[in-house]
């Protein structure tokens, strides 16, 4: 099967907004009086924050309501985004992107992001010139590591799973790949943490190893793993 779009996640992928979606949630987790551990926020990666939210107050018998905590997340959130100098796209990415993009493949925004946070890093970064659709897990049913979002995704791209490949950093992400069997390929770096790799098809540190060139020849031939796809 000919490799014809790629499916990628934003955090942790384009953006390392995972620093600012952390110091926005353990403020609010302070304001909430609570104390999240590092063991439990590992398990919110990837997740969207409704999510995230409906777990904190479960776990914390907490008599909040998940819009009352969304709205404190944000609002903070929305603070860093806007002044936090350090903020930037992965490096690398932006090559990969154009790479695509030259090579007429398909680029679809697959993210637990909301769609608020999604259109703030596509305008400040001026993305939409190479992606043909945003879809955001926030608006779904239901949260990665179900597989709806890259079902989705992959009929935005009005192309067969086969000739898909998802780009993902986190255990939920990569499990929602594997689930709605399409390729994924797993994307490390030194802010990645305790996440699993097991059900990725590739595994890398350094995105042109995702160029074109390299990932067509998996698609044309025998070279995936089976084990991403079944």
């Amino acid at each position: 099967m000919p490799f014809k779009a790629v499916l990628f996640d934003m955090d942790g992928v384009i953006v390392d907004t995972e620093p600012l979606h952390r110091k926005a949630y353990f403020q609010t987790f302070h304001d909430l009086n609570i104390d999240v551990s590092e063991e439990l926020y590992a398990t919110f990666t990837g997740a969207s924050t409704k999510k995230v939210c409906d777990t904190v107050i479960q776990h914390f018998d907490l008599s909040q309501t998940p819009e009352d905590i969304i709205s404190s997340k944000r609002r903070y959130f929305k603070d860093y985004f806007d002044h936090d100098t350090t903020f930037d796209l992965i490096p690398g990415v932006l090559d990969l992107i154009q790479n695509y993009h030259r090579n007429n493949i398909k680029l679809v925004l697959a993210s637990s992001a909301s769609m608020n946070t999604i259109r703030w890093v596509f305008e400040k970064f001026d993305l939409d010139q190479y992606f043909i659709a945003k879809i955001s897990g926030a608006d779904l049913k239901a949260s990665k590591p179900h597989p709806e979002i890259f079902q989705k995704a992959a009929e935005l791209a009005a192309e067969p799973r086969e000739n898909c490949m998802v780009i993902e950093d986190s255990t939920n992400g990569i499990h929602a790949a594997h689930a709605a069997g399409i390729f994924c390929a797993a994307y490390t770096s030194e802010h990645t943490h305790q996440q699993d790799y097991s059900k990725a098809g590739i595994v890398v540190s350094d995105f042109s190893e995702l160029k074109t060139e390299n990932i067509a020849p998996l698609f044309n031939g025998s070279g995936r793993k089976a084990s991403a796809l079944t």
